[in-house]
């Protein structure tokens, strides 16, 4: 049996001479972090909103709770047929099974797609948490906050039970301002 002095020196005269390099061309970029005074870590300032990933929703929704929401100014009508599914769904997000940083930004970049994208209607399927760790639904009760934070949604409401029920979303995007 070969020792590990033996391994290393069989090794060694494998590879042969080697040569050193020396790295002088890249210099990493080292930026100062300034820790962040106590009362900002503890607390949520209004102008944060509920996009921050500081805010954390002190109501959690119910895995069979019907969602709906609606902005001032947008008719019950049009609520009415977004709930029955006469709106066209043009654009999906699934965010099963992803946590809630990623989640956010996937949610954040899909928006902004569908909004580039002039869509109006859209679901987004976030599950009823069954499979997280208290079986509660955590990315839905996220949601319920994120959407009415966000200028770009008009309006939303669980989905039809064959488009995910109590486990999607279907979402009323604004219109692209014309130019």
């Amino acid at each position: 049996m070969a020792s590990d002095q033996d391994d290393i020196e069989l090794f060694r005269q494998e590879i042969g001479d080697i040569e050193h390099l020396s790295q002088d061309k890249i210099m990493p970029l080292v930026k100062p972090i300034t820790p962040l005074s106590p009362r900002k870590q503890s607390t949520i300032h209004p102008d944060q909103g509920y996009l921050s990933d500081l805010y954390e929703p002190t109501v959690t929704v119910g895995s069979e709770e019907a969602l709906s929401f609606r902005r001032s100014g947008i008719q019950e009508r049009q609520l009415a047929k977004l709930r029955s599914g006469q709106v066209k769904i043009d654009a999906e997000l699934d965010l099963h099974g992803m946590i809630i940083p990623v989640a956010h930004q996937a949610l954040v970049d899909f928006i902004a797609d569908c909004v580039s994208y002039n869509i109006r209607g859209a679901r987004v399927i976030h599950g009823k948490g069954w499979s997280s760790k208290h079986h509660k639904p955590i990315l839905k009760t996220k949601l319920n906050h994120w959407l009415r934070d966000m200028d770009d949604i008009l309006a939303f409401c669980s989905a039809r039970i064959e488009d995910g029920g109590t486990g999607a979303l279907y979402l009323l995007l604004r219109k692209k301002p014309k130019k």
